[in-house]
């Protein structure tokens, strides 16, 4: 018996959206809520990290840990600028610290073989000297200090251990 032709599916390459580039603790300069949207970002700034005009740029608040999506807009070159437009602005203040993020899409083979671009800038958003590559911080070990492994046994004085969260608080008798 004959088997019928199965027709061939269309295989398209995978995409990933990878960390392209970020202005890393950037300082807000301005807030502007009656301004429609954007994140205005000093022109010099922009292209340090290879960021377009129009391009989706992530803000993330290290001040008070909001996260958003807006675009960016080129601000005045050498200024220092980042403003913070719109309804965003009420997560964003000035002198809040931000980190401006961007990502690309990319194939595989594309993203193996990319370095993202960070830009680090001193508290009046002027470029500092380029210190190589970002690194990963320091691993943190969150288990309770009863999961620990090099922990005697028993909890410290006033705590009790637990299997999540963070140990609790006992009143002593």
């Amino acid at each position: 018996m004959e088997r019928a032709a199965m027709p061939r599916r269309r295989v398209e390459a995978m995409r990933l959206n990878v960390f392209k580039s970020k202005i890393h603790r950037a300082t807000v300069t301005h807030a502007d809520v009656a301004y429609e949207g954007s994140v205005s970002i000093d022109a010099d700034l922009m292209d340090e990290a290879g960021i377009l005009p129009y391009e989706a740029v992530h803000i993330w608040n290290v001040t008070n840990g909001s996260r958003l999506v807006t675009y960016a807009l080129s601000g005045a070159r050498g200024s220092g600028t980042v403003c913070v437009n719109g309804a965003a602005a009420h997560l964003n203040r000035p002198g809040d610290l931000v980190i401006l993020a961007t990502y690309a899409d990319m194939d595989p083979a594309e993203a193996k073989a990319h370095v993202p671009k960070v830009v680090r800038v001193d508290e009046n958003n002027h470029i500092l000297p380029d210190i190589g590559p970002e690194l990963p911080g320091p691993i943190l070990d969150s288990r309770l200090p009863s999961e620990r492994p090099d922990f005697a046994g028993r909890p410290p004085a006033g705590e009790v251990g637990g299997s999540f969260g963070s140990p609790q608080r006992v009143a002593k008798a």
